[in-house]
């Protein structure tokens, strides 16, 4: 697996984060936020908000988001993850990590996700770490050609649990 870890945005690193959600490459696939929500969401203990490091240099690759910390319902978010460069498994490892802190970590019941209905790469890569489609959400996010609709995907801790034991998922 593609060596990466992640360790809590600071506000440093938030001209990078901005970069990251601006860049053209990724607009079609996101709702970016100002910087004033990235500021709350380090804040916020509801929230956990992370740089994606890796390579031999721990070099900054990406970040993500974590929402719902504190939800007495135990069902967290991620709400959003950005990779780049893309097609080195930055992103694949870095679910396995969003899924080990979510479920061993923060003791989650559900880790949720919505992603949109074009961004077919990033569905494939949840079909394949055991995410299981619950819904769409038909013209739901406004785009600028129109409306576009959202997947939503989720993983329960007893079929995370169950991928651990198929060694599908890092260990404790």
């Amino acid at each position: 697996m593609t060596r990466i870890r992640l360790r809590p945005t600071m506000q440093s690193d938030l001209d990078f984060v901005l970069t990251l959600e601006n860049d053209r490459a990724n607009l079609p696939f996101i709702t970016p936020w100002e910087r004033i929500q990235h500021e709350g969401a380090i804040r916020f203990p509801d929230f956990r908000h992370f740089v994606i490091e890796g390579g031999d240099a721990w070099n900054a690759v990406g970040f993500m988001i974590l929402i719902g910390c504190r939800n007495p319902n135990k069902a967290l978010e991620l709400k959003r993850m950005v990779v780049k460069p893309t097609g080195q498994g930055y992103g694949r490892a870095a679910l396995h990590l969003a899924k080990k802190v979510a479920f061993d970590e923060l003791g989650a019941h559900r880790l949720w996700l919505d992603v949109k209905a074009l961004n077919t790469r990033a569905k494939i890569l949840y079909d394949s770490e055991g995410f299981i489609v619950e819904g769409r959400l038909r013209d739901a996010v406004r785009m600028s050609g129109g409306y576009e609709t959202l997947i939503v995907m989720a993983m329960l801790q007893p079929e995370f649990a169950q991928r651990r034991a198929q060694g599908l998922e890092i260990m404790a």
